[in-house]
This record gives structure tokens, sequence and C-alpha cells, in this order.
């Protein structure tokens, strides 16, 4: 039998029923004019998983993407991964955005170290048609003004960016909007998506392009026509969640956020209905940062995940 063992095959067999229960106040794949995915990350959500596992969550509770964990992929041997693959195909599962793992907002010992293990990784992720990647902004520094630190990001992103380039990897950046981290160190840096835009800019290497959060949309005070003015090339991958109601965007806290829909703060609605507008057609997957989802046991946090994310995108 495949990677999803007999022991696992039969979990997910008979534990199908349980997922049926919420179906009928989904609507799967509604929207014909709707070409994102809606994705899995088991990190973002505090669920624990393998790369073989995710599938089984994905398959159980409906999600059409998973999130590629480069250190495992790089393990499997050459027929396991081609099983792996095979699995994907089955399911019609598609791959969101990879992490990079290069630590780049650090001294330039650690970054050359980070940077020298890339190509392997990229090679890894090429392998297993993982075709994108992305990592996020911290928007102030204790030391580094706004230009000195747009010119060390400039400088080390575009040495990634190059690297990624030649194994067929689009890069994206997400930029950080909330208003306590821009005056948590001396010196504001980028924090919103004209902002990221000059930077992507200013890389000018092919395929570079942002990662979006509706979270940081929403802090940043962005508008439904500031995402109708991207084209879908300029969007890597695409984080969904909702503020915390009770607080003004000048008070959320970046670590404290809630699943899509959940408070009714961002207009996710106008949100999706630009990305489904201009075309986009990569994953979206939750990123709420919630202590309460994150103490769950990992089916009820698929559960109540996924059943967010179908909710939110049925508003389009």
């Amino acid at each position: 039998m495949s990677q999803l063992n007999r022991r696992s095959f039969l979990h997910y067999g008979m534990s199908a029923m349980a997922g049926i229960a919420f179906l009928p106040s989904l609507s799967f794949g509604k929207n014909p004019d709707r070409k994102f995915k809606i994705s899995l990350n088991p990190g973002a959500i505090g669920v624990t998983s393998t790369q073989k596992e995710l599938i089984g969550h994905a398959v159980k509770y409906h999600f059409e993407a998973i999130s590629p964990m480069p250190d495992q992929l790089g393990k499997m041997a050459p027929s396991e991964l081609s099983e792996f693959l095979g699995e994907m195909k089955q399911h019609r599962l598609s791959w969101d955005a990879a992490s990079l793992p290069v630590d780049f907002r650090k001294d330039n010992n650690t970054f050359t170290d980070g940077i020298a293990e890339l190509p392997k990784i990229a090679k890894t992720c090429q392998k297993a048609g993982v075709n994108r990647m992305s990592t996020w902004i911290m928007p102030s520094h204790n030391e580094l003004t706004y230009t000195q630190n747009f010119k060390q990001h400039r400088n080390r992103l575009r040495e990634a960016a190059l690297i990624l380039q030649d194994h067929g990897i689009r890069f994206g950046f997400e930029y950080v909007g909330t208003k306590k981290l821009k005056i948590s160190n001396r010196y504001p840096f980028v924090g919103t998506m004209k902002e990221m835009l000059e930077l992507v800019e200013a890389i000018d290497v092919s395929g570079v392009g942002i990662q979006l959060d509706a979270y940081h949309w929403y802090t940043s005070t962005e508008t439904v026509a500031d995402l109708e003015a991207l084209t879908n090339e300029q969007i890597i991958t695409c984080d969904l969640n909702d503020a915390t109601a009770g607080r003004t965007i000048e008070e959320q806290i970046d670590g404290e956020r809630q699943l899509p829909g959940d408070s009714g703060l961002i207009d996710l609605k106008g949100f999706l209905g630009a990305l489904v507008k201009i075309g986009y057609d990569g994953a979206i997957r939750a990123e709420p940062f919630n202590a309460k989802l994150n103490a769950m046991e990992n089916e009820a946090a698929l559960e109540a995940t996924s059943k967010a994310m179908w909710r939110t995108v049925g508003l389009i």
C-alpha cells in the first residue's frame, strides 16, 4: 500500500464520516472563477504533522494544497518521493510555498552560512515540484536606519532570489503591518504593500513578488483597490486570518489573531474578491497565531480551520 499505510488508510476511511457533518454548510469549489487553492499549513495552526501525514489531513478536512517541508522531502529516496508525489496527484493536491530556510536578519556570518545551504534545498524543492518560496520582513530595526536596512535586504534577498531563480522557484516577501512592531525598535522599516513593492523592484530579479496577508493588509489600512492594482504574477502566496475584536488597528498584536471570519473586522469578502478578480492562482492558508486554536488536539484544530476557510471562501 502507499505511504498512507493500512493503519492510516483505515483511520481516515473510517473517520471520514466525522468530517461529513459540516459539509452542508460549506461550498467546495462553488465559484468557477476562483483559481487559488485552500492550503493546509500545520505549523500556523498548532498542528504537528509529518510531510507524509499531511496528505491524509488534507484529504480528510478538504484542503486543496499542502505546505512543503524541504528537510523531510530531502530525506526521501527517489522511489519514496515519486510515490509521495503520486499520492498528491491522486488526491489533486498542489504545493503551497516553502519557507525560506536562510536567516538573513542577523550578522553576515549567519547569513553566509545559511545562503551556502540554499542551493541544495532549492534543488530538493525543484525535484518535488515546489516552485514557490517565501519569507517575512521585520518592520523595524534597532541599529540599521531605513536606508541601511533597505540596502541589506536588497543585497541579501537578491542573492537568495538568484539561487531560487536558477531552480525555477518564485520568491515572495511578506510585509508586516502591525503598528506595535513598527515601533518596537528604534528605526521603522518596510511595513506596507507599497514599500514592499519598492523593495521587490530594487531587487530586480524575475519571479520575485510579495506574500500577502489579510491581517497586514488590514493593519496597514490598505484597500481593495490596492489589491486590484496587483497582478497574479506579483503574489507568491497568501495568508488568511482575522483581527481581534475590542482592539483598534493600532492596538492589534501580531501574535494574537483569529481564524478567518471569527471577528468580522477584516473585509475578507473584499480581500478574496479582489484576488479572484486579478486571477490569483497560488495558495491561501490560515495563519491565525491563536493560543486557543494551538491548544486544541490536532483533529479539532484541523476541523476548525477547514470550517473557517471554506466559510470565508463561501463569501465570494
